[in-house]
């Protein structure tokens, strides 16, 4: 019998089948109409009546779930006016709850959604009535509508739990569910399995508590925990089932409970642990089974691809995916590993099994070379992938006896593999590539344990005997095996006979140029990548016959394989340098044209540039080059508004490319063509990247000309007028940020190579500066904003006060100057400034300013040290309630302190570089003598924050005097007098004259030094 229905619901059903109708104009219509009724007082329980008595149940959910975020809690980010009231929302809830044990699926899954919904915001204070309602739909056994319904609800739920409710939810809940899990009888496995979905994603919010909160979570699982591993044991006891997504299914959610029950309870025993690992076992060992009937050799169903009605996949894959994850967090476990140490050998064997190539895979990749290059290069999520990750970490927690497992399990696998060749298996060659895919993947590793006779093992042997065997297959019956050996030897050419190295190499250009199945020239090409370099001298006969292959080639090649194409022609152009002025007119047109092709894709646009960059470094080829580019590029840059997307940005990336290193002949040349165009792109574009390759290249003709570069135009102060007005420009506060992000750099090439001219707009500098910094959005552009400050102040010497009082008289908007403003900015993230010489700059301009002494430094306050939070519990709610609070000290304080931790971290290293740590320290002296050139240490950390990983990478750079930062970097040390500076030195001098000279000054800086700070300070005064 048909519902009835009033006017109003009449109204609300028309408009959401007109959603559905073909036409655009009566679907946005209904649209808009529902939009507009959705602020009508009644809606959102019109919506849940359409959910539990009509057809529409589904569309009603969506527009019901959109309504709730929309309009049920006013605080929340995605609000739109007007709230509902109280009197609908309980009506909603009243409607929607006695419909979860509905006869139809997608009834349930509807309601199930919006209760979801609706308990975010008010559950349980405002809706405590609904946990008892689940539980005891969960608990009817001749209910099972019911208990569908509320298993459903209760997954949706715990998908959004949070440190506060698992707790509340624990006690309650877990004994309902652990009922239906172990009720094998009464349940079905797909029910079951969601009922181990909800235990999972409780204990999966163990990880984000810590302390007493979480001790005591742990504590109310525990007595359940026995009983739930003994209920695991049971489900992965049997055999896998073939063709039963159900049975992958609930296995993997058992997996999945189990990851978070080794991740999350540390009191986890080994003996709680043995309980699963025969069942485990036998599902290992049965699961390979299932995948090579089903997913290796294709003759069963693999539901490869396919979803539950709840979206949750059922592939074979998935479920091999989740087993090898939870065997990696095992091993990974130092406390657990020893649990499965006795079966790494078979653990190793059946691991590589799983590596093999799948049907569908072969398929899909001799179909689209592009996707075979991308699930190889990209590591793409797969059985193949997550099994090398179990080998490598295998290797880490076993060492030798992991290592010589690999290797035994290989060549038992090549062994088998032959045999089966002569038993005429079609599918021989899959164990053999499966095994050299596993070497390719360790092959950092085992090379290591070969140079340092880790293991008995012989790889070079097993290699050379595995390769040499396979050559001989069939290149068209076999190409992955082919494509296999060729990344092998190029992985393990420093191990590998020479000769076979050279056989290869000769092998991988004649497939090139031959007609073989796509995978082999992909593999051809990683080869010659990998070994051109190594053995090109042996090839110059070939090389030009190699070119014009590759050149074929990359006509064919689109997306992934242009990639690699692209290297292999850089390895090949190399490797013909003796050749290079034949192949530039020949090699330049094509690349060039790829390039234009392919301008806005970045990552094939710097494979060209690259290309090309090899070619120009060739000897005789820098000039032809520059002439074949510079007519085309000057034509872009003349009229840029009028080109493709991303034509002008990277014309000007290969004018960067031309000047570096180039003569000085050169450099005036591309200026005398584009100089002049490049500012206007500067002054008048609004494209981000744009601006910032115009930036560098201004950058960089400045770097290449130097001062020279003012009388290039014939009139010096209108070319140095237009050098500061592409500054400005760049320095506009109301310039989006990211066109900005490259001024820094521009900015310290004006100071460094126009001195004397940069010196009559320092004031103008300082407030366009200062006012970029105060709109600026991005923190890179910030830092290097902080480092044109503080390479003014190096310029101010030896008067640096006068670098004070000219803050001092520049505004700041919202601050009494620009000093009140930027000195706790600057000490703030100075952390987070990167680079050698920038860290350099900054870290010694701190001091310059601190020895000044001047008195309105003492006059600003900054950000001082954390306060560390009395509450001995910390969960995520608490911290967003109660965020980092820092103490207030003086400035001249917060830069003493930031000096000193430069001190502490190269006392640091120093202990890590060598055993005696006072040596260093005790050869640093006021005149400078005897302080080694190896500490040429320039990072700061603030005094109270742990340094980040970037930092460090930083300051380990800056400690090598041997690194470089790039050839900016590169270019800026080499010019700049700031960086002859020894840190050590300055630094340890710096602390033992304030001391000596004035005692008074140097006991106030001292008063908020940590007890490490006061240390570092004592070891200086001492010497």
């Amino acid at each position: 019998m048909e519902p009835v229905v009033d006017r109003d619901q009449k109204w609300l059903l028309d408009c959401l089948s007109a959603t559905l109708d073909t036409s655009r104009d009566i679907r946005s219509f209904a649209e808009a109409s529902l939009q507009q009724a959705s602020s009508q007082p009644g809606f959102g329980a019109a919506l849940s009546l359409f959910i539990v008595r009509l057809n529409f149940h589904h569309l009603a959910a969506v527009l019901l779930k959109q309504f709730i975020k929309q309009h049920w809690q006013e605080d929340e980010e995605n609000f739109v006016h007007p709230v509902i009231s109280p009197e609908e929302k309980a009506a909603i809830r009243q409607l929607l709850l006695p419909c979860l044990d509905d006869s139809h699926g997608k009834i349930r899954t509807a309601v199930s959604m919006a209760v979801a919904s609706i308990a975010q915001y008010d559950w349980p204070e405002d809706w405590p009535e609904l946990l008892p309602f689940l539980l005891k739909l969960i608990s009817g056994e001749n209910n099972i509508n019911g208990v569908h319904g509320s298993l459903r609800c209760l997954a949706l739920l715990s998908d959004d739990l949070d440190d506060t409710l698992v707790p509340k939810l624990v006690p309650s809940l877990f004994p309902y569910l652990h009922t239906i899990i172990s009720s094998s009888h009464l349940y079905e496995k797909s029910l079951r399995a969601k009922a181990l979905s909800v235990v999972h994603s409780c204990v999966s919010v163990l990880g984000t508590m810590s302390g007493l909160y979480k001790m005591e979570t742990i504590a109310m699982m525990m007595p359940m925990l026995n009983s739930l591993m003994e209920q695991f044991s049971i489900i992965l006891q049997d055999p896998m089932q073939s063709e039963d997504p159900d049975d992958w299914s609930i296995r993997m959610e058992v997996l999945k409970c189990l990851l978070q029950f080794v991740q999350n309870i540390s009191n986890l025993s080994e003996t709680q642990l043995s309980v699963i690992l025969a069942p485990l076992w036998q599902t290992f060992i049965s699961s390979l089974k299932v995948y090579q009937l089903s997913a290796i050799e294709g003759k069963q169903d693999s539901h490869s691809g396919r979803y539950d009605s709840d979206g949750g996949e059922k592939s074979l894959d998935s479920f091999v995916i989740q087993l090898f994850e939870f065997l990696l967090t095992i091993v990974g476990n130092s406390r657990l590993k020893k649990v499965i140490g006795r079966d790494v050998k078979e653990l190793v064997y059946y691991t590589i099994a799983f590596l093999q190539i799948t049907e569908e895979q072969e398929h899909s990749w001799s179909l689209d070379a592009n996707q075979y290059v991308a699930d190889e290069d990209d590591v793409t999520y797969s059985c193949r992938v997550s099994g090398s990750l179990l080998l490598e970490e295998l290797i880490s927690a076993y060492g030798r006896e992991a290592i010589e497992s690999i290797m035994e399990a290989c060549q038992s696998h090549f062994s088998e593999s032959c045999q089966a060749k002569v038993a005429g298996s079609a599918d021989w060659w899959r164990l053999q590539e499966a095994s050299l895919f596993a070497l390719v993947s360790l092959s950092e590793q085992l090379i290591e344990a070969e140079a340092s006779k880790l293991t008995k093992a012989n790889l070079r042997n097993l290699l050379e005997q595995m390769i040499t065997e396979d050559s001989g297959a069939g290149i068209h019956e076999c190409p992955f095996l082919h494509a296999r050996i060729f990344s092998t030897i190029s992985k393990f050419s420093s191990l590998i006979n020479r000769r076979i190295c050279e056989q290869s190499l000769y092998a991988a250009i004649q497939a090139i140029a031959s007609d073989v199945p796509a995978p082999v020239k992909v593999g051809a090409c990683r080869a010659l990548s990998q070994l051109l370099p190594v053995y090109g001298e042996n090839v110059q006969p070939y090389i030009m016959g190699l070119l014009s292959s590759l050149t074929n080639l990359l006509r064919q090649a689109s997306d992934e394989t242009l990639h690699l194409v692209l290297e292999t022609l850089q390895a090949a152009v190399k490797a013909g340098q003796e050749q290079s002025m034949t192949i530039e007119p020949i090699i330049s047109p094509i690349i060039l044209d790829v390039w234009s092709q392919h301008v806005s894709d970045p990552f094939i646009s710097i494979d060209a540039v690259e290309v090309l960059e090899v070619i120009k470094n060739a000897p005789g080829c820098l000039q032809p080059l520059v002439s074949r580019i510079l007519p085309p590029i000057r034509s872009v840059l003349e009229k840029p508004r009028s080109q493709p997307v991303g034509l002008v940005a990277g014309s000007l990336d290969l004018l960067i490319m031309l000047m570096k290193s180039a003569p000085l002949d050169v450099v005036k040349a591309i200026f005398d063509a584009c100089f002049n165009l490049v500012i206007q792109i500067v002054l008048q574009s609004d494209d981000h990247a744009e601006m910032q390759n115009a930036t560098e290249c201004l950058a960089s003709f400045l770097s290449g000309g130097r001062q020279e570069l003012l009388v290039w135009a014939g009139d010096p102060g209108l070319t140095m007028k237009r050098l500061l007005d592409a500054a400005f420009r760049l320095l506009d506060p109301d310039l989006e940020s990211s066109g900005s992000l490259f001024v820094g750099s521009y900015i310290l090439q004006l100071i460094l190579h126009l001195s004397s001219q940069m010196s009559l707009h320092v004031h103008e500098l300082v407030a366009s500066v200062v006012r970029r910094m105060q709109s600026c959005e991005i923190s890179g552009l910030k830092s290097s904003l902080i480092v044109i400050l503080a390479r003014l102040v190096h310029l101010s010497t030896p008067d640096v006060d006068q670098f004070i009082n000219l803050l001092l008289t520049t505004p700041a908007k919202g601050y009494e100057n620009a000093l009140v403003y930027v000195m706790p900015e600057w000490t703030k993230i100075q952390g987070e400034i990167q680079g050698a010489y920038q860290i350099k700059v900054t870290t010694t301009a701190l001091a310059l300013l601190l020895s000044t002494r001047h008195a309105e430094l003492a006059k600003v306050n900054v950000q001082g040290n954390l306060i560390k939070s009395s509450a001995g519990i910390t969960t995520r709610s608490k911290a967003k309630l109660a965020p980092d609070r820092w103490t207030t000290i003086p400035l001249p304080a917060k830069i003493f302190a930031l000096l000193l931790d430069v001190l502490i971290e190269i006392q640091e290293q120093a202990l890590d570089d060598d055993d005696d740590e006072d040596s260093d320290w005790e050869e640093a002296s006021n005149d400078g003598s005897g302080v080694p050139q190896d500490i040429l240490y320039s990072s700061t950390v603030p005094s109270n924050v742990n340094p980040s990983v970037e930092h460090l990478d930083a300051m380990a750079k800056v400690f090598d005097e041997g690194d470089d930062d790039g050839d900016y970097d590169d270019d800026l040390t080499k010019v700049d007098p700031v960086n002859e500076i020894k840190l050590l030195e300055f630094l340890t001098s710096f602390v033992l004259k304030l001391y000596e000279t004035d005692q008074a000054l140097f006991n106030y800086l001292s008063q908020n030094l940590t007890d490490v700070q006061k240390s570092v300070v004592r070891k200086v005064i001492s010497r």
